[in-house]
């Protein structure tokens, strides 16, 4: 899928580092800002019918109150958030100005942590 948000090469390189991660697993790809977002990748077996923009702002709006929440955390920083759905699981990577979702079936721990490791990696690059 063409992004209108992305340089090619970098919507390529997102969705091809969720991919190597995941395999079949991967559901989708989708690459956002707090006003706009381009889906750069859908499993052919869902339907195109989600109502993204509604999500995201949610989800801007929690990545806010999370990362104040957590602030002084034993923890540690906050790196990235994990919904676990009816369905499948969603995996959000998120820097100050956008962010990517990351939709799959069922994975380990440490296919998250690669995941999200490789998309930020990208994001931080650019």
């Amino acid at each position: 899928m063409d992004s209108d948000l992305l340089a090619g090469d970098v919507a390529d390189q997102l969705v091809t580092a969720a991919r190597t991660a995941t395999g079949d697993r991967l559901r989708s790809v989708t690459y956002f800002t707090r006003t706009d977002y381009d889906q750069l990748y859908l499993r052919e077996d869902l339907e195109r019918d989600a109502d993204v923009m509604s999500f995201i702002g949610h989800e801007w709006h929690d990545f806010k109150n999370t990362r104040n929440a957590y602030r002084s955390s034993e923890l540690g920083g906050y790196r990235h958030t994990i919904r676990v759905f009816e369905n499948g699981y969603l995996l959000r990577i998120t820097t100050d100005r956008d962010g990517v979702f990351v939709t799959t079936d069922g994975l380990t721990m440490s296919d998250f942590e690669a995941v999200a490791s490789a998309v930020l990696s990208i994001l931080d690059d650019r």
